[in-house]
């Protein structure tokens, strides 16, 4: 048997979520039988899956040892990876008790693709707020810091990271209701017209060749996939030059490759884009990543954000951007 006391990271979730997370060699489907034969308890006595946890609740665990043991590197693992990094390499915009906004850089991952990765920005982030002492992972049972937004590798800007379990909470609730504006800015190859408007379609992934196809009815004899997905973002002209455009997109639905996929629909990809742009033009200007930046967040919370309500109506811009800065100079993102 082991016992779990419920912290204030802990606190608020439902049971059986708690035990997915502190035993995730457990399946799921075992978890339930073993709720229902009283194998997990709240202090000594049955609990239902869906029981709230509150701090200070002591969690018991009636199941075989084996579903705690880990797999474990001998020099680094999952758990412990944040000790082997040194001098994190963090880019913060904005930190406060309980979130850090960071400016991602090109060719970083937000999360890693193997199972250990010393070089992802989550790895990095636990690291900066462990050697700050406002992460003790030996005092948690389920929290870790969390990143609440990702972007692409090769796309830069603005994540959102939660540091304790009630703002990763509300933060993806806000994220899920569209009340957190995510801005965008790109180079586009061409002159949008009109030169700002409204985009809608249907995105369509293939896993095959990990890319996105963009749906428009108008544009198909055919219905709409069953498994698109609605992609709507706003766009409109900042500056332009003699082949290409500044763009600012406001996405109303984040979809991956959205902005990517849609402005190459629309006949203006975006410079440096290997996916969905135009190899020629980006093999003449000597880019090899896309020019696209999240460079800005607005939180318009439209209900009650508990203790992030002090964010509502603040915005968070990246005032430099490698690409703005040498295509249009003299411009400031900040107009």
């Amino acid at each position: 048997m082991k016992e779990f006391i419920i912290g204030k990271n802990d606190a608020g979730q439902r049971l059986d979520r708690f035990i997915g997370k502190v035993v995730p060699l457990l399946p799921g489907s075992l978890a339930q039988k073993y709720i229902r034969l009283k194998r997990f308890k709240i202090g000594g006595k049955r609990a239902n899956r869906d029981y709230v946890l509150v701090q200070g609740d002591v969690v018991q665990m009636y199941i075989n040892d084996e579903y705690f043991d880990e797999v474990v590197d001998e020099v680094v693992n999952d758990k412990n990876a944040h000790l082997h990094i040194k001098e994190p390499k963090l880019d913060v915009l904005y930190e406060d008790e309980n979130i850090l906004l960071l400016n991602k850089a090109v060719g970083i991952l937000c999360h890693s693709d193997r199972r250990i990765d010393l070089d992802s920005l989550i790895q990095h982030t636990k690291a900066y707020l462990y050697q700050k002492g406002e992460w003790y992972p030996e005092d948690e049972n389920s929290f870790s810091p969390a990143l609440c937004n990702r972007i692409d590798r090769n796309t830069s800007g603005i994540v959102i990271v939660a540091k304790n379990a009630q703002a990763l909470r509300i933060l993806n609730e806000k994220i899920r209701l569209r009340e957190i504006d995510k801005y965008y800015v790109a180079i586009v190859m061409g002159k949008p017209e009109p030169p700002a408007g409204r985009l809608e379609g249907y995105l369509e992934k293939d896993a095959a060749s990990n890319m996105v196809h963009i749906q428009n009815q108008s544009k198909l004899q055919n219905p709409i996939s069953a498994t698109a997905k609605a992609a709507i973002l706003e766009y409109r002209t900042l500056a332009e030059g003699e082949e290409h455009s500044l763009l600012e997109c406001l996405l109303i639905t984040g979809r991956t490759h959205q902005i990517r996929a849609q402005l190459a629909d629309m006949g203006t990809a975006i410079l440096g884009d290997s996916k969905y742009g135009n190899k020629s033009m980006n093999k003449q200007y000597g880019e090899k990543h896309q020019a696209l930046c999240s460079f800005k967040l607005v939180f318009s919370f439209k209900s009650d954000a508990g203790i992030l309500q002090y964010l509502d109506k603040k915005e968070f811009v990246c005032e430099k951007v490698p690409f703005v800065d040498k295509y249009y100079p003299e411009y400031s993102l900040l107009d």
